[in-house]
């Protein structure tokens, strides 16, 4: 059976990071649309101040909405966690699951940077602020736990992110969401301190006042941060058992 996967990147990267992971799940006959969001990778020269957190969002929906998909396998990377929540919440009954990938699980009315430490958020916001266009820029690929022609392709690849995309909060209904079957991939090895409190929330009885555990799960893959990247065959397998 042929399955559609959306497949949406985190900060600072591209759908170039979904490569490897699409071309297996095309060789398995499956029809893949990996995202680039609006301000990044081959659509960095729209890189502007007016780019925010709904811009990031309308990409996604409007791909799912001109493609006519349904049944979507969703998977959203890092930051991009934020986006699929928002999907969910809008077209969840386009979804037929959606993949948190080493990902911002937010609760209602958070901001990609409420979960971060106030030094991480003053870093960034500053950063933005000295820039041109309003954007921070990528960190070394080593702390996504890449070495060697991996980090060096991640290394030359990666652009500035929007900086309105940092604070803008996002309220969605958590029963909506929750109505869409979940999985968290949890990346072990190294573990992004800045996912760490995700990583405690997909395991809280009490998160999203007791809706998030029914109907997901949690699985592991011991590598970094970028496993589309670093364990391409693992999160495919995730992948197509999330389709399954």
């Amino acid at each position: 059976m042929t399955h559609n996967f959306v497949l949406v990147h985190g900060a600072w990267h591209g759908a170039w990071c979904w490569r490897r992971v699409a071309q297996a799940l095309q060789l398995d006959h499956h029809k893949v649309y990996a995202v680039t969001l609006t301000g990044l990778a081959e659509r960095a020269h729209l890189l502007s101040p007016a780019i925010t957190l709904d811009t990031h969002i309308d990409d996604v929906i409007s791909t799912i909405e001109v493609e006519e998909l349904h049944d979507v396998i969703l998977a959203v990377h890092s930051y991009a966690g934020m986006i699929g929540t928002a999907v969910a919440d809008r077209l969840g009954k386009r979804l037929k699951h959606l993949v948190y990938v080493d990902a911002v699980v937010p609760k209602p009315g958070e901001s990609w940077s409420s979960t971060q430490s106030a030094a991480v958020q003053q870093q960034r916001l500053s950063a933005a602020q000295a820039s041109t266009r309003f954007s921070f820029p990528p960190p070394d690929p080593e702390v996504f736990g890449l070495k060697g022609e991996d980090h060096e392709w991640v290394k030359r690849r990666q652009t500035p992110h929007p900086g309105n995309t940092y604070q803008a909060p996002l309220d969605f209904d958590i029963q909506r969401v929750a109505a869409v079957p979940r999985t968290f991939v949890n990346c072990t090895q190294p573990a992004l301190a800045t996912i760490e409190p995700s990583r405690l929330r997909v395991k809280d009885a009490k998160f999203w006042d007791g809706a998030w555990l029914p109907n997901s799960k949690v699985v592991e893959i011991k590598t970094g941060h970028d496993p589309m990247i670093s364990e391409p065959a693992a999160l495919t397998k995730i992948l197509l058992d999330c389709a399954s």
